[in-house]
């Protein structure tokens, strides 16, 4: 689809989010083409390292909260949970270029990547308490693990945005570059993976993960659960309501 763009450079390639009139915001069929783009990658011998970029002066600003809204992930087999599964399970290296703005998803991705390029002025947020919802795609065991628990306790509970710095300090980033040069910074690296023996490459990754592959699909499950749960709770109610009517929420009640 015309918001997700993949593109080759001779064995690398890149899913680029293609939404910048919303900041890249993910809708429901996004997710979808997302998830097709990375079974695609994962299925082609002649890819060996994935790279998700933005299109202009985001990475994405998260769910498309007006679609969220009105359709609402159901169950595992929604598009978006698919893509998470997708993401989590892959036997390639992911990399990931971040200009401007990560929210949500947009930073939860970033724990699965193998490789994450940000610009110095990029920002993140996990805004999931804010929204009266839980962490998800296995976030709430992958960010205590890279980051530590009081580090991680900041960014999950409070929820606020945070800078490139910090996010490098937390293990979310890898490499921290100037302004308009991550992506180019992240195909560099990109190529240099893909010039290396396949297998080297995915069984050395394999064995990172081994002792974590059981814990993070179990993580997903618990997370998506909780999470479609407390989509249908008073405080998402209020949160969501509060969005769509252009003020600030009131969970004083709950």
């Amino acid at each position: 689809m015309d918001h997700v763009r993949v593109h080759r450079r001779g064995a690398a390639c890149a899913i680029e989010i293609a939404r910048p009139e919303k900041r890249n915001a993910i809708t429901g069929e996004m997710y979808e083409a997302l998830g097709e783009a990375v079974a695609a990658a994962e299925a082609d011998p002649g890819v060996r390292a994935v790279l998700f970029h933005g299109e202009g002066q985001a990475f994405t600003a998260g769910n498309d909260l007006g679609d969220f809204i009105r359709r609402p992930p159901e169950g595992e087999d929604s598009p978006v949970f698919r893509f998470l599964r997708r993401v989590s399970g892959a036997a390639k290296p992911l990399l990931a270029a971040v200009e401007g703005p990560a929210v949500g998803i947009g930073t939860t991705l970033l724990l699965h990547c193998d490789l994450v390029f940000a610009a110095s002025d990029a920002r993140f947020q996990l805004p999931f308490t804010k929204l009266g919802l839980v962490p998800e795609f296995a976030s709430s065991y992958l960010l205590p693990l890279s980051a530590g628990w009081q580090r991680a306790a900041e960014l999950l509970l409070l929820g606020e945005p945070f800078d490139a710095a910090t996010a490098r300090e937390a293990g979310i980033v890898t490499r921290v570059v100037e302004p308009g040069t991550a992506i180019a910074a992240a195909w560099q690296a990109a190529e240099k993976l893909a010039a290396l023996p396949p297998a080297s490459v995915r069984e050395t990754k394999a064995l990172m993960k081994l002792g974590h592959r059981e814990a993070i699909e179990a993580r997903l499950s618990v997370e998506g659960e909780r999470f479609r749960r407390m989509l249908r709770e008073p405080a998402a109610r209020e949160a969501f309501a509060a969005f769509t009517e252009k003020r600030a929420p009131d969970f004083s009640k709950l």
